[in-house]
């Protein structure tokens, strides 16, 4: 038996969908009045892509910019009131090693360290999640999983329906990715040495705007490369495209090159 419907038709949804399909650039990320991401046309851009001469409009300049970019700048350089406690009973010679393992947040581990390995070391290597629907949703005042997402953000009932018919990642905005990523990168260069590097673990969804923020956090010219490592033989692993991928990234920056 086919459920019903709950919801009306979307239709700034279905008109914006059309747009995107017949002039992709023209389709971008922005905050309504209640600071929510949603896709949006930008008419400008529109009007120049009906246009066979140049619409006037703002001065063009060669910039990354999302929505969030300069909360996210500004959660970077705010203290925390928050500090690392020692579980001795759980560590191994807690007294003399020299290595340790921080639990918790990796935004108030990044501040928290500051201080004492401030361009102190060597070798960073990060896993972020990749902004697809099998990863978590990150926001700084929460951490949550897709199903939990859903629900939030009224895409699916109590009974787990999707209320939505939107692909699950429609609601994973790369501003929101880009947020997330561009104040912990920013910390993370405050602790490398003058000779130290950064890995960064990614796929394909997000690989071009990932080099994008380390360009402007890092320097253009401190990339070092891209690496490509196959990471799975499974042929069958497709994506919805259809296309078995079987290769991943690991993006590697200098401090000073």
């Amino acid at each position: 038996m086919d459920k019903m419907k709950l919801h009306s038709p979307d239709l700034n949804h279905e008109n914006i969908t059309t747009i995107s399909e017949l002039f992709p650039g023209c389709v971008t990320e922005a905050a309504d009045e209640n600071g929510k991401l949603r896709l949006v046309v930008d008419f400008d851009q529109l009007r120049q892509e009906l246009s066979d001469h140049i619409v006037e409009g703002g001065q063009e300049r060669f910039h990354l910019n999302w929505p969030g970019k300069r909360e996210s700048l500004a959660i970077a350089n705010a203290p925390i009131s928050k500090t690392l406690r020692p579980s001795s009973k759980e560590s191994v010679e807690f007294e003399s090693t020299r290595n340790i393992f921080i639990e918790g947040d990796n935004l108030d581990a990044l501040k928290l360290i500051q201080e004492t390995y401030l361009g102190k070391i060597r070798m960073i290597y990060i896993d972020p999640p990749y902004n697809t629907g099998n990863d978590f949703v990150y926001d700084d005042n929460f951490v949550e999983r897709p199903k939990d997402f859903l629900a939030r953000s009224d895409q699916q009932d109590e009974s787990g329906n999707r209320l939505v018919a939107n692909p699950s990642s429609n609601g994973r905005f790369h501003s929101d990715w880009l947020s997330m990523m561009y104040p912990r990168l920013r910390l993370a260069r405050n602790l490398l040495r003058d000779d130290g590097v950064i890995f960064i673990s990614i796929d394909d969804g997000e690989i071009q705007n990932l080099k994008k923020i380390c360009d402007e956090v890092f320097g253009s010219d401190k990339f070092i490369a891209c690496f490509v490592w196959k990471s799975r033989q499974n042929i069958d692993n497709r994506t919805v495209t259809g296309a078995s991928v079987d290769h991943e990234y690991i993006l590697c920056y200098g401090k000073e090159i």
